[in-house]
């Protein structure tokens, strides 16, 4: 039986294989050079290894018979899907170009981000800031804002599927486990543990955008403390693991900071934020927020130089109840 992997040379209609980038359970990437413009690409090959293998002729078959519908299907979503993520246009998601059917299977051609993986990055900037998490988490999550409004989920946000580019800025990779959210659909388990949430632990899980916030709070957590989370499967009965509240440098994150990666990284997904909008809210900061903190210190002075409560506290009730429909649990935190 041949090699796994397409050989280095090997061409693809107009792609020429270069080498071998990842190995997945759903497939492989390759490093592949589009001959006609003379520029490098990623290129995902469907092979999904627990059902499918390669022949000698370098096409891809189901292992078995009774294997052949799965196989079928999946290579139907792998280009449904790839179809889906080619509508996408921003910044901070990477950008499929193409898709096509060779070998009896399904490719997918994506753009190739020069730079480096998040952790080789984070490496480097120890001891971990906020502004250094809002860095990679902020336009991130601007871009899987775009995903979920188009319908679709990544479902294996870690950190090395987060890149930095070379001239600055993050991208999130590797949508080889994105499928889409619909109605009666079954959502096959995908699971990379400290970060998959418990509903991706198995089919008939509640996944939707809070979902892959669970991903981002995980990836924030392991930004903030330098480990990683404790796998969610462990932690829907008796959590062990300390929350970022209690184990982040308070001289380094604002506690509303530290309180929101606590929020996304809730075990049971109601409790979580349900969508993008309510954790950009909930992570608040940056200069503007700095600003307006400044601003209310200054409404809070009064003559005789003494900070006083600038509301009562009548007020400050009714803001936190108000809030807490946004925020959830961490309005208090917020308030105070």
């Amino acid at each position: 039986m041949a090699a796994p992997t397409l050989a280095e040379g090997t061409r693809l209609q107009k792609y020429r294989i270069e080498r071998v980038l990842g190995v997945g359970g759903f497939g492989l990437t390759y490093l592949a050079s589009d001959e006609n413009l003379n520029l490098k690409v990623a290129l995902k090959e469907y092979l999904p290894n627990d059902i499918a293998l390669r022949g000698e002729d370098q096409s891809v078959r189901p292992r078995d018979p009774s294997m052949s519908e799965a196989f079928d299907w999946g290579r139907r979503r792998f280009l449904d899907e790839s179809r889906t993520l080619a509508s996408f246009r921003h910044p901070n998601i990477v950008r499929v170009m193409r898709f096509f059917e060779a070998n009896a299977t399904a490719y997918m051609v994506r753009e190739f981000v020069e730079g480096e993986a998040l952790p080789d990055w984070a490496r480097s900037r120890q001891p971990m800031s906020e502004a250094h998490v809002r860095e990679v988490i902020a336009p991130l999550i601007d871009g899987l804002e775009v995903v979920h409004n188009g319908g679709s989920l990544h479902r294996d946000i870690k950190p090395g599927n987060i890149f930095m580019r070379r001239e600055g800025g993050p991208v999130l990779i590797d949508f080889g486990s994105a499928r889409q959210k619909l109605v009666n659909t079954e959502l096959t388990a995908i699971v990379t543990p400290g970060y998959a949430p418990f509903e991706q632990y198995h089919e008939q899980g509640n996944q939707g955008p809070w979902s892959d916030l669970y991903a981002i709070g995980g990836v924030m957590y392991w930004m903030v403390t330098g480990n990683r989370p404790t796998e969610a499967a462990g932690r829907i009965r008796n959590d062990p693991m300390p929350s970022a509240v209690q184990v982040g440098d308070k001289k380094r994150f604002r506690a509303e900071f530290l309180a929101a990666i606590d929020w996304a990284l809730a075990p049971h997904e109601e409790k979580r934020p349900q969508n993008v909008a309510q954790l950009r809210a909930a992570l608040g900061g940056g200069p503007a927020a700095e600003e307006k903190t400044l601003r209310i210190e200054r409404t809070a002075k009064v003559e005789t130089g003494r900070a006083q409560p600038a509301f009562s506290l009548e007020t400050l009730e009714m803001l936190k109840n108000e809030l807490a429909q946004h925020l959830g649990p961490i309005a208090s935190v917020v308030v105070k």
